[in-house]
């Protein structure tokens, strides 16, 4: 049952969430005895299965008509093969509604990957991160892997050609790269992942972070995912994110931006409950058509659901 008030009267569409299941299927950084260095530090208590009921537990509280599948890292020996078990999960539960799939754009067989992709009626676009820097100061154009790299655009040219969307997930220090990559393939879209990582919240990486956005907001085919906005040892609280959040809003403005748990990722954050009643205070003064938008319709148009 969902929470009475005004501001829950729509549906909501989660455009970014994960299954996975340990025991069927392999995730090198969740089934590896090693882990991997991660933005959100220990990583341990999400290496369990996380199916459709597992989901549904933790966004009872909400009317979620849809969710968007985002690729998990699974083995990367057999791209596909995700999307084919994604399938095969919504058959079942009848989530996810759409996915989007992983293809390495810096590999030579990638067009066969986006073909097999393409396959299924549920994959709406490709996800593959790109060569990125760890830290501002050490961030140069052109690395191979990059979204400079001839091929790696060259690759990126081809999602078109399949009608598929692109979701990037890169530090805000490369997304002038983005904004040259959307100016120069206008017809596909972009999605900027967990609000371009503002994980350093200094008044100078804020501004940088801010102006990355604007770069790249300036290009009507990128939109941004409102997500992912925990910090290592941190917990997830209004305070510390409304002004991140209403910053992204007023960059992209309330057409080109959406609101998505991670989850479960961001459980390692916060409860979903944590998350989303953030998300509704940050936008408690907005009018309801757009709240909306940046709870379900923006998603519908953008993943075409």
């Amino acid at each position: 049952m969902s929470p009475a008030g005004p501001q829950y009267e729509f549906p909501i569409v989660d455009p970014h969430q994960h299954f996975w299941d340990l025991d069927r299927n392999y995730y090198p950084w969740l089934c590896d005895p090693a882990g991997v260095p991660f933005r959100y530090g220990d990583y341990s208590p999400i290496k369990r299965n996380y199916l459709p009921a597992d989901y549904c537990r933790d966004a009872a509280r909400y009317r979620i008509d849809k969710t968007v599948h985002m690729e998990a890292e699974w083995d990367r020996a057999d791209p596909v093969g995700e999307t084919r078990w994604i399938e095969e999960i919504h058959r079942e539960f009848a989530l996810p509604s759409a996915c989007v799939g992983y293809a390495r754009l810096d590999r030579p067989d990638v067009e066969e990957v986006l073909t097999g992709h393409a396959s299924s009626p549920l994959v709406r676009g490709i996800r593959h991160k790109p060569k990125a820097s760890g830290d501002p100061r050490d961030a140069r154009r052109g690395a191979p892997g990059s979204m400079d790299d001839p091929g790696w655009r060259a690759a990126f040219s081809k999602l078109a050609d399949f009608g598929f969307s692109y979701d990037l997930q890169t530090p805000w220090w490369h997304l002038d790269a983005a904004a040259e990559l959307a100016a120069d393939f206008p017809g596909t879209q972009i999605i900027i992942n967990h609000t371009g990582l503002p994980a350093d919240r200094s008044p100078e990486a804020l501004r940088g972070w801010r102006r990355a956005l604007e770069l790249a907001a300036a290009h009507q085919n990128v939109a941004i995912k409102i997500s992912g906005l925990g910090r290592r040892g941190l917990p997830w609280t209004v305070e510390a994110n409304a002004p991140i959040i209403r910053d992204a809003i007023a960059i992209f403005g309330t057409e080109r931006a959406m609101f998505a748990s991670n989850y479960p990722v961001d459980r390692l954050a916060g409860a979903f409950d944590t998350i989303y009643e953030g998300f509704f205070a940050a936008v408690a003064e907005r009018p309801p058509d757009e709240q909306r938008k940046l709870f379900h319709d923006n998603a519908v148009r953008i993943y075409r659901l």
